[in-house]
């Protein structure tokens, strides 16, 4: 392929002008030169100095010895002295930039040069990859072919990322459809050790990765009857939201587990739509801080903006005690520890979090172990930090306990509920200014 030579090529003159003696060369004397100029000038300004004392101790000792006519012509002489240093220094240092600057410009021309050549690589790439994506062509069940390309485009007008269409489901989809078979069903496992950054079971079962994964199949899986996606159906109904506290400023519940604690995407049905039916006098954003919709336990209200600023300031200096009770599925060794492991988003599969030293948020969780029984650990967390999952990922990760929640259906092996509840909670109230504390027992 033209492109791909063309590519190639570039990057042959790229190496070569990067790995070029002279180029090393030109860096080596502009590192020598300057560091010559620095201890140059520096050497000549102590030199400056010790004339000037000179001429001061002069001036002293003249003082009162000579006339006053005699004194004018002796500073006057001084005065062309310290003009003579200066501009002599003014030489100096215009000599050394002189030399400093036809050694850069030197530089700047190579650099230019190779600037050029990766601007050049960087448009045939983007022309290359391009034309790759047009040739990479998916079937659905319809009998319908899209490129890859177009498939992100009208999936989220996104371009695909590294690797996209390469995972197991499209590949073996794309088999079934160009021989007509029809899949009856698919599900995919991990095998092997867990990468560095994720969390990975052997032989657990995973969804595919939002990423790179979900425009394909929307698109390949177009015209199959399927089971619905339960990340799109709205929870059965829920009991009534427990309100364990209500007064003028804010309102404390207990939020059920699997319920949303703002309204999703798909889903509006949450604890701040209840909040808003409940008190409808209440301003202000009204949720203070979040509990992932997996996690049961304590979520405070705030009525009005100056309650939900008077709290969130609390959460912001770390002041508000937090407690988490969790059933791990394995046994802990320790009785208690620190977990320190930086997270952030893994853009390629949302929402998981992972493990990132690089870009990651600091991510602090202590723990305490409660008891021990049947393989199992009950265990109770205090996030120093609140990061988005990230009492189950410092729980799973094979840097943190690496014994997942039972029940985590991201991080660990799906149950009847993620077990994971927020037991305890401790803040200053925005009106007495008197601490007040929550408790409730863990439903598991």
């Amino acid at each position: 392929m033209l492109e791909e030579e063309e590519i190639n090529e570039r990057n042959r003159q790229i190496a070569s002008l990067e790995q070029n003696d002279s180029l090393a060369k030109l860096n080596t004397d502009l590192e020598t030169v300057t560091r010559s100029a620095e201890e140059s000038i520096t050497l000549f300004r102590l030199h400056l100095k010790k004339l000037k004392e000179e001429r001061k101790h002069i001036r002293f000792v003249q003082t009162g010895i000579l006339s006053a006519t005699e004194f004018q012509l002796l500073e006057a002489d001084l005065i062309k002295q310290s003009l003579r240093d200066k501009h002599e220094l003014a030489v100096l240092q215009k000599d050394w930039k002189s030399k400093i600057t036809a050694i850069q410009e030197q530089l700047d021309n190579y650099y230019s040069r190779i600037s050029v050549l990766k601007e050049e690589r960087k448009s045939k790439s983007a022309l290359l990859q391009s034309r790759l994506f047009e040739q990479y062509v998916f079937l659905n069940k319809k009998g319908i072919s899209k490129d890859i390309r177009s498939i992100f485009e009208d999936f989220n007008q996104s371009v695909p990322p590294a690797g996209a269409g390469e995972c197991a489901a499209p590949k073996l989809l794309q088999y079934a459809f160009l021989n007509r078979l029809t899949p009856v069903a698919m599900a995919e496992f991990w095998w092997g050790d867990s990468p560095s950054s994720e969390i990975r079971k052997h032989k657990n079962y995973y969804p595919a990765c939002k990423g790179k994964c979900e425009p394909i199949l929307s698109h390949m899986l177009d015209g199959m009857l399927l089971e619905d996606n339960p990340l799109l159906e709205a929870p059965k109904a829920q009991a009534d939201l427990e309100i364990l506290y209500d007064d003028e400023d804010i309102a404390v519940v207990n939020k059920p587990a699997e319920f949303l604690s703002v309204p999703g995407i798909h889903i509006q049905d949450s604890v701040y739509t209840r909040m808003q039916a409940a008190f409808p006098e209440a301003t202000g954003p009204i949720i203070v801080h979040r509990l992932d919709m997996s996690t049961s336990g304590i979520l405070l209200i705030a009525k009005h903006k100056d309650a939900h600023k008077f709290i969130q300031q609390q959460f912001i200096n770390h002041s508000i005690e937090k407690r988490y009770v969790a059933l791990l599925d394995g046994v802990v060794k320790e009785d208690e520890g620190i977990i320190d492991l930086p997270l952030r988003l893994d853009l390629d599969d949302r929402p998981r979090q992972m493990v990132c030293y690089e870009y990651g948020k600091k991510a602090v969780t202590k723990y305490q172990v409660l008891s021990r029984t049947d393989g199992q650990t009950k265990i109770l967390f205090f996030p120093v930090t609140g990061r988005t999952h990230q009492l189950r990922v410092h729980a799973a990760h094979l840097l943190g306990l690496h014994i997942p929640i039972v029940g985590d259906d991201l991080y660990g092996t799906k149950s009847n509920r993620l077990h994971l509840h927020a037991a305890y909670l401790s803040f200053v109230h925005p009106r007495t200014k008197k601490t007040v504390v929550f408790e409730v027992k863990a439903p598991f």
